[in-house]
């Protein structure tokens, strides 16, 4: 999605929110956080109610034990799996039929202090493979390892119980591969489906969950 400022556009999200997600809009001091809601939410409630057919005011969202929205249609769970990412001009929405899903969207900003991220976010067999990099490819390695590792534990579903410097992406995924099974080390019977879908002018990536073992 697009989430440049467009003002007509906004309205139009801001409608299709209920008065819960209203208030929530109005709690957001910033304009571009309140932009960024409106339009990811107004979007997922206008795919939502295209894949469930129902209409808008019969859809509504619960949040599970640890923040993560499911959809609910006429007081009943929807049987799909959704995720959402948004990150300045860029949001990305994904849907599944089953298992659950991650998304995760970054753009490559060249304002952040990447060497503070790296040495937060990434395994020390992680940072071997930047360190040889020049600057430019070492940023693009670094969002393409965050973003994917991102969409892994926002798959998970666990909140703040698992730290992305905990698990280890597969080596073929930092030299160019876009697709393959991954495995949490403290969760190996559980397989899950890892694509870098970003492009060159943003990092993104999508987990999902294909089945157990």
């Amino acid at each position: 999605m697009d989430l440049s400022p467009r003002p007509e556009r906004e309205r139009q999200a801001f409608r299709l929110l209920n008065e819960e997600e209203q208030a929530r809009w109005n709690g957001f001091r910033r304009a571009a956080p309140r932009r960024e809601f409106a339009l990811c939410r107004g979007a997922l409630r206008v795919i939502l109610c295209q894949r469930l057919a129902c209409s808008n005011e019969e859809l509504t969202f619960e949040d599970g034990e640890h923040g993560k929205p499911s959809a609910v249609v006429r007081g009943q769970p929807a049987s799909v799996s959704f995720n959402i990412s948004h990150s300045g001009r860029h949001g990305l929405i994904a849907l599944a039929g089953r298992g659950r899903l991650g998304v995760d969207v970054e753009p490559r900003s060249s304002r952040r202090n990447l060497d503070v991220l790296i040495g937060e976010t990434l395994t020390p067999a992680e940072q071997s493979r930047l360190a040889g990099a020049g600057a430019n490819r070492r940023r693009q390695l670094f969002f393409r390892l965050w973003t994917m590792k991102e969409a892994l534990v926002k798959a998970l579903g666990t909140g703040f119980q698992l730290h992305i410097s905990e698990f280890e992406i597969p080596a073929a995924m930092c030299n160019g591969k876009k697709l393959c099974e991954f495995r949490f080390p403290h969760l190996p019977e559980l397989r899950w489906r890892l694509e870098n879908i970003g492009n060159p002018e943003f990092a993104a990536a999508i987990a999902h969950e294909i089945s157990g073992k």
